[in-house]
């Protein structure tokens, strides 16, 4: 995706079209392309009020809303969030309108100067959180979780689970990569950038990982607990612990810049392809 986009030049429809042109090969592998814009585009719709959530408990956490509640409080909490539409528009809202604030500033102005001023901050807070969950939490027990083999767990279902999340955390298939190779330089060796954000991309996910399970386990609490592993499993932890307060608004500001990263990406597959195809300056198309 990376090659085409680059070879391109273009939005993803129209590198995808390209490519195939130029082969002899029919115009509709554009179709790829637009898939591409639309899942974006989709994914972005329901990403962006997580994203609000994540925003929202970086006051709770500084407030010192969590410390010494039980697992009822906290999980009464986030369904008041949940359950309050106006609360959930409004942090929607922000993280929406950071996005668009960053997008609107172009390539050079915005996403790069986004991306590195956000990702060695992410990565630097995560070293930290991994330093604490080392020394206060059970490290030897979130090791043998995240690494520790047992293969009567492989499903199929498992499996599509894991080819999903792959494909989310690299950009496959939702046109981010057909439309950053777009941007990129001729003079970038494209196995090496490519490789390269594999590596990033799995070393951050292993960091998360020793960072967040250690101190789930060091409070007893469950592992498995889908997104109310973030929202209410970590939350319950951070209250219990000591520092606990400053450990969680360093996670959920974490949580926040990677949660940009992604959602300046999404925004990005759309605005390109509407700059191209209309015309309209960068201003009109993200606002659009």
């Amino acid at each position: 995706e990376t090659m085409i986009g680059r070879h391109g030049h273009m939005s993803a429809p129209v590198s995808m079209q390209k490519a195939a042109a130029e082969v002899g090969a029919s115009k509709s592998w554009g179709i790829v392309g637009w898939f591409g814009v639309a899942a974006a585009f989709l994914i972005l719709s329901f990403y962006s009020v997580i994203g609000g959530w994540v925003i929202a408990y970086v006051p709770k956490t500084i407030s010192g809303t969590f410390a010494g509640m039980d697992a009822a409080g906290v999980n009464a909490d986030f369904n008041a969030l949940l359950g309050n539409p106006t609360s959930v528009l409004f942090w929607h809202t922000v993280f929406i309108a950071v996005t668009v604030a960053i997008v609107l500033q172009g390539i050079k102005s915005g996403l790069e100067r986004a991306v590195s001023i956000m990702m060695p901050a992410l990565f630097v807070m995560l070293l930290l959180i991994v330093g604490y969950a080392i020394a206060a939490g059970d490290f030897s027990a979130g090791l043998s979780f995240l690494f520790a083999p047992d293969f009567s767990k492989i499903t199929a279902e498992v499996i599509l689970a894991a080819i999903g999340q792959a494909f989310f955390s690299i950009g496959v298939g939702i046109g981010i990569m057909f439309t950053y190779g777009a941007y990129l330089p001729d003079d970038i060796p494209l196995p090496r950038a490519c490789v390269m954000i594999a590596i990033a991309d799995t070393l951050v996910a292993i960091l998360a990982g020793l960072a967040i399970f250690p101190i789930v386990f060091a409070n007893g609490l469950d592992p498995d607990t889908g997104p109310g592993l973030v929202f209410v499993t970590l939350p319950l932890a951070f209250g219990q612990m000591t520092g606990g307060a400053i450990i969680g608004t360093a996670f959920f500001v974490l949580l926040a810049f990677a949660a940009l990263t992604s959602a300046i990406s999404l925004l990005e597959v759309p605005v390109s392809w509407l700059e191209e195809r209309s015309g309209w300056t960068r201003r009109s198309a993200t606002l659009t």
